[in-house]
């Protein structure tokens, strides 16, 4: 999987009946810019108005209606989550999605195979200047509402496990465990059809829905068995469908998550309350640890809290600012006390640069462990430096300045820039990887 955000390398379009419009729709998958994340745009009206896809623009949907609906200002785009599954899937973080009615056409067979192909026909490109937005569960989140169960741990990269059991004769219970790759989505989740009970079919119908829906495009399952001529594709086909709808309703966050998402018998809507769930919850532990930084906040007793380094080897003095798990600048005054002047170049003392790195890789690590909840439960471990270049000597009386930025993360690992700085010119940078790891 990419660290950088990606997106499609030419337009690509594909035409088709909404199924529970009805409509003939034409879609257009287009690249767009690092950052954007995926939008429609509705062709159809004249002001082509656009929907962004997050969890705030999803409308007020029923279990019932079994579909994932977003909207914004006066336009709505209605059954939006195989598309998104798709673009997800396949490991697309932007694109624009240009649609000329107010559904995306569903395949002919009811899977999402059928945008697979389309979407590979468009390629994937890379955008080397844009770190992938990662949302890491660090501690667990979970609901429970119209009947199902939702919960995610922590987990490397994205694992759904789903379990559903209608009691009904023929579906049966299933369940299944996977992660999610663009490779194991395209060969086990992408072909597995939608799928409906026909006790329901009235149901929707009197909703005037499923206007599009036929024995081609969805299996239906009656009391004796199931109704379409086609066999089942894989013996387990349902609860890999019902995963493909979780994957696309997890999108709506507008980031890769890193979890592992438990799921018994949700559906759209309780996806979206759980999607909801996650965004509040790790957007408050942002705005706790987001809050201004200055004098009685960072100082060194604030510092020596969290960071387990003691004298001789604590060389942070001060954190000036921090951007949760993108960015901070720690301060080092470099005095003529420091033991190391004692025996480095005494006459002319200069302080050593392996000990500018490890200066550089603590305010790092101070980054990282505001990351998690409990950082006395963890340590920092630096797994490699590369591209490390000392520019200017750092001597006695200066004032080291450490700015590091993440590039990337995943999980618990990282990958930061650092530059250090003394009078505002550059006397040393590197590339640090590092990790957290339980005490």
């Amino acid at each position: 999987m990419s660290q950088n955000q990606t997106t499609l390398e030419k337009p690509v379009t594909y035409r088709g009946i909404g199924l529970h419009h009805g409509n003939v729709t034409t879609i257009t998958f287009k690249p767009a810019p690092p950052n954007s994340g995926i939008t429609f745009v509705r062709t159809d009206v004249e002001s082509r108005p656009t929907i962004h896809v997050s969890c705030e623009n999803v409308r007020q949907v029923e279990e019932q209606s079994r579909r994932t609906t977003l909207g914004e200002n006066y336009y709505e785009v209605h059954t939006v989550e195989h598309v998104l599954a798709a673009l997800y899937g396949l490991d697309i973080d932007n694109a624009i999605i240009e649609i000329d009615s107010d559904e995306p056409p569903e395949p002919e067979d009811g899977s999402v195979a059928t945008y697979v192909d389309v979407i590979d026909r468009a390629g994937r490109l890379e955008q080397p200047d844009a770190p992938r937005k990662y949302l890491n569960i660090t501690e667990s989140v979970s609901i429970s509402a119209y009947g199902a169960d939702l919960v995610a741990v922590p987990a490397e990269g994205l694992r759904i496990s789903f379990t559903i059991d209608y009691g009904h004769p023929v579906l049966g219970a299933q369940y299944i465990s996977t992660l999610i790759t663009p490779e194991i989505f395209r060969k086990e989740i992408a072909p597995a059809r939608t799928f409906c009970f026909y006790s329901d079919v009235k149901a929707l119908q009197e909703k005037n829905l499923i206007r599009g829906g036929t024995l081609d495009n969805a299996i239906v399952i009656g009391d004796e068995g199931i109704l379409n001529r086609e066999s089942l594709r894989f013996p387990d086909e349902f609860v890999r469908h019902k995963v493909l709808d979780l994957i696309g309703d997890l999108s709506l966050l507008g980031e890769r998550l890193n979890a592992h998402v438990i799921s018994a018998k949700s559906g759209h809507a309780s996806n979206v309350q759980f999607v909801r769930k996650i965004k509040e919850t790790y957007a408050r532990r942002t705005r706790d640890r987001s809050r201004p930084l200055g004098v009685g906040n960072w100082e060194i007793a604030d510092v020596m809290r969290i960071l387990p380094h003691r004298y001789p080897f604590l060389l942070v003095d001060k954190v000036l600012e921090m951007e949760p798990e993108k960015r901070i600048v720690g301060l080092k005054n470099v005095t003529i006390n420091e033991p190391f002047f004692q025996g480095h170049f005494p006459g002319s003392p200069i302080m050593p640069g392996v000990l500018i790195i490890e200066a550089m890789g603590q305010v790092g690590g101070l980054m990282l462990f505001n990351s998690v909840e409990r950082p006395d439960e963890w340590l920092v471990f630096f797994t490699g430096v590369d591209k490390v270049r000392f520019r200017k000597p750092v001597l006695p009386g200066d004032q080291l300045l450490f700015e590091l930025e993440m590039i990337k993360r995943r999980g618990t690992v990282c990958v930061m820039k650092g530059v250090a700085r003394v009078d505002g010119k550059v006397v040393a940078e590197a590339d640090l990887m590092a990790m957290l790891v339980p005490r």
